[in-house]
């Protein structure tokens, strides 16, 4: 059964700067910028003042009307990266054979070394806008930073992919790199 018409708002901070033109939404904050395209979803997104966006859905389906709360959910998350930001902690995991992790290009991508005692070197690149770094003060341990959260997450399963344990029984195998920690920064003021 079809909605007449479904809304949703979602109210901006002070310090951010939102520009909607033709579902290509610009988010300006303290942290940066960040540009998303929601051309493909059939919504209407409008400014309705400085402090507040209001998204709306005419004659929609289930599933249609699902997408509000889901173009919803982006753009908050953009407000939340431009103005604190994300970061994602990753451990080594390892039974026998010690990762040894090296970050290149000022923190732009990683070389995994002695996964599983391969000779083979993995070489990961993060996504535009992450940096990563080596943990200051715990052993074993990768810090992702950046502003946006898709990119962030997809570095963060980049890394996690890489090193995938091949021909041997993955029960037993637990070596890897995973996702122990997700954060919000706290902006530095």
């Amino acid at each position: 059964m079809k909605d007449i018409c479904k809304q949703d708002e979602l109210i901006i901070p002070n310090n951010v700067k939102v520009i909607v033109k033709s579902r290509l939404v610009t988010v300006e904050g303290p942290r940066g910028t960040l540009t998303k395209n929601f051309n493909h979803l059939n919504i209407e997104i409008k400014k309705v003042n400085d402090s507040l966006i209001k998204f709306t859905v005419h004659h929609g389906l289930r599933k249609h009307v699902a997408c509000i709360r889901t173009v919803r959910s982006l753009i908050n998350n953009m407000i939340t990266g431009v103005t604190k930001g994300f970061e994602y902690k990753m451990r080594y995991v390892y039974a026998h054979f010690p990762i040894n992790c090296i970050i290149n290009n000022g923190g732009k991508d990683v070389e995994i070394r002695n996964f599983l005692g391969q000779k083979v070197v993995f070489r990961v690149q993060m996504r535009e806008g992450v940096t990563v770094e080596a943990s200051k003060n715990q052993k074993d341990e990768l810090t992702l930073t950046g502003n946006d959260l898709e990119a962030v997450s997809q570095s963060a399963a980049d890394i996690q992919q890489s090193c995938l344990v091949k021909n041997k029984d993955i029960r037993k195998f637990l070596d890897g790199i995973y996702v122990s920690e997700r954060n919000v920064l706290e902006a530095s003021d």
